[in-house]
C-alpha cells in the first residue's frame, strides 16, 4: 500500500510552525500504531510539539485520532449515570481509593480506569494490589456488571483503549517530552473519552510533587482538557489542587489504602477528607445531585459499605491484613519550631527509592515500603519529635532515601503561610 503522507514531512510542518493538516496529523497517528511510522520518526515530531506547541484544534484532532486507534466503550445500556475522576498525579495521593465507592454510594456508576505508578508518583493499582486477592484486571462483561450492581469499579484500561497513546506515552517518558501540554492533554483525553463516561472531573495537581510546578501552565493543562471533553460531549471541570506538600500522612502502597479506609471510616487526614469530599461534589453535580451530603454518607457507613463491596467484587478481602514492612527508620527534629516545609517532591522521590515506586514499567513494588509523615507544615514541634518514618523490606535502601530527603523538611520560628488546598476550578 502507497502511504499518503510522508512523516518527514509532518515533522517539518510542525517544527517550523507551518500548520500540519488535519488528514496528514490523522495519518502520522494511525502510521504510528501501525509502526510504519517509526519511534525516532515521532520522537522528534513530539519534541517539535515540545518546543512549537499546538492550537485547540489540532490538539482536538490528536485526540480524535489517538480515540480511534483502538476500541471505544459504551455504558448507555447501564440505566445509570456515569461520572469519573482524573488526577494528573502527586505524592500521597489515594483520593481514588475513598472517591469512587463514596460517589457510587449515590447510585452513580463510577468506572475508575486507572494506572500504575512510574517515578516519584504513585499508582492507584499499585496501591490496591497491597491487598490480599484483589485483581486489577476485568473483562468488560465483569466491569459493566460491577457497575451495575455494586456501583463503583477501579481497575486497568484494556489494551484496546488508545493504543497509540500506550506508545506514545513511552516513548515521551525518554525522550525529554512528557511536559508538553498537548501530549499530556491528549494522552489523559483520549483514554477517558474512548472509556465512554458522560462526565469528568479532573484534579490538576501544582507545585513541587507535581508534573505541573507554575500555576499557569496548570490552568494552561486545565483548560485544554476541559475543552477536549467539552468538544466531545463528555461534561468536564477541572479543579486545581496543591501538590507541594505530600497528601495525608502516608505516601506508598498499603500504608495509603490503609490510611483510605480510616476516611472511609469517618476519619483520616483533614487535606484527605476535604480533597475527597470536593471532588465528589463535583461528580455528583456533574451526575445531576448538586446537593448530595457528601460528608454524611463518610460518616454513616454507606460509603464504607460500597468499599468492601468494591473490593470483594474483585476477589479481594477487604478484611485481610496489609503487607507490613520488615525495617523501620524514624528522622526526628533537629530544633524546636513551627514546620514550615515538607517538599512533595523529595518524599516521592525517597518513597520511590525504598521499593514504594517503579523506575521501568516492569518493576515490582514494595507494597510494604513508604513514608509515614508525623507531622504536617503549620505543626509545632520539640527537639527530638519524631518528624517521618522511613518504610522498607531492606535496610540498605535508607541511605538513599534519606539523601533524596535532605533539607526536605524546613523548620522555623513562626507560622508558615499555607496556600490553599483548591487553588481554583475551571468550567468550559
Amino acid at each position: 500500500m502507497t502511504e499518503p503522507f510522508d512523516a518527514v514531512d509532518v515533522i517539518r510542518a510542525q517544527r517550523d510552525g507551518t500548520g500540519v493538516p488535519e488528514d496528514a496529523l490523522r495519518w502520522m497517528v494511525d502510521a504510528y500504531t501501525r509502526e510504519y511510522v517509526t519511534d525516532a520518526q515521532m520522537a522528534a515530531f513530539a519534541m517539535a510539539v515540545l518546543l512549537n506547541g499546538m492550537g485547540r484544534e489540532d490538539i482536538r484532532v490528536l485526540t480524535d485520532a489517538m480515540i480511534a486507534s483502538g476500541q471505544r466503550m459504551s455504558f448507555a445500556g447501564l440505566g445509570k449515570r456515569t461520572v469519573d475522576k482524573h488526577s494528573t498525579g502527586g505524592v500521597g495521593d489515594k483520593i481514588t481509593l475513598p472517591l469512587a465507592p463514596l460517589v457510587a454510594s449515590f447510585g452513580v456508576a463510577v468506572p475508575q480506569l486507572s494506572g500504575r505508578g512510574l517515578g516519584h508518583t504513585g499508582g492507584t493499582l499499585d496501591k490496591l494490589e497491597s491487598i490480599p486477592g484483589w485483581r486489577a484486571a476485568l473483562t468488560g462483561d465483569e466491569l459493566m456488571a460491577q457497575l451495575a450492581g455494586v456501583g463503583a469499579a477501579i481497575c486497568a484500561a484494556g489494551p484496546g483503549l488508545a493504543p497509540a497513546d500506550k506508545r506514545l506515552y513511552a516513548l515521551r517518558d525518554v525522550t525529554g517530552t512528557v511536559e508538553a501540554i498537548p501530549l499530556i492533554a491528549s494522552s489523559i483525553m483520549s483514554k477517558k473519552i474512548a472509556e465512554g463516561t458522560s462526565a469528568l472531573v479532573l484534579d490538576v495537581k501544582v507545585g513541587t510533587g507535581a508534573f505541573m510546578r507554575d500555576l499557569d501552565r496548570a490552568r494552561e493543562l486545565a483548560r485544554t482538557m476541559v475543552a477536549l471533553g467539552s468538544d466531545s460531549g463528555v461534561a468536564t471541570v477541572a479543579v486545581i489542587t496543591d501538590m507541594n506538600t505530600p497528601l495525608g500522612r502516608a505516601v506508598g502502597n498499603a500504608n495509603e489504602v490503609r490510611e483510605s479506609v480510616e476516611v472511609l471510616a469517618g476519619g483520616g487526614p483533614a487535606d484527605v477528607v476535604e480533597l475527597t469530599v470536593t471532588l465528589a461534589r463535583e461528580m455528583l453535580a456533574l451526575a445531576g445531585q448538586p446537593d448530595a451530603d457528601v460528608a454524611a454518607a463518610l460518616h454513616d457507613g454507606r460509603a464504607m459499605d460500597v468499599w468492601r463491596a468494591m473490593i470483594r467484587a474483585q476477589d479481594g478481602d477487604p478484611d485481610a491484613a496489609l503487607p507490613t514492612p520488615r525495617e523501620s527508620h524514624t528522622v526526628t527534629a533537629d530544633a524546636a519550631g513551627v514546620v514550615a516545609r515538607m517538599d512533595a517532591w523529595d518524599f516521592g522521590v525517597a518513597a520511590w527509592r525504598l521499593g514504594a515506586g517503579r523506575a521501568r514499567p516492569q518493576d515490582a513494588v514494595v507494597h510494604a515500603a513508604g513514608i509515614e509523615l508525623h507531622v504536617k507544615p503549620g505543626d509545632t514541634v520539640t527537639g527530638g519529635q519524631p518528624l517521618y518514618t522511613l518504610a522498607a523490606d531492606d535496610a540498605s535502601r535508607f541511605a538513599r532515601a534519606l539523601d533524596a530527603l535532605e533539607g526536605a523538611v524546613e523548620i522555623g520560628a513562626n507560622a508558615p503561610a499555607l496556600p490553599p488546598l483548591v487553588h481554583e476550578r475551571i468550567t468550559a
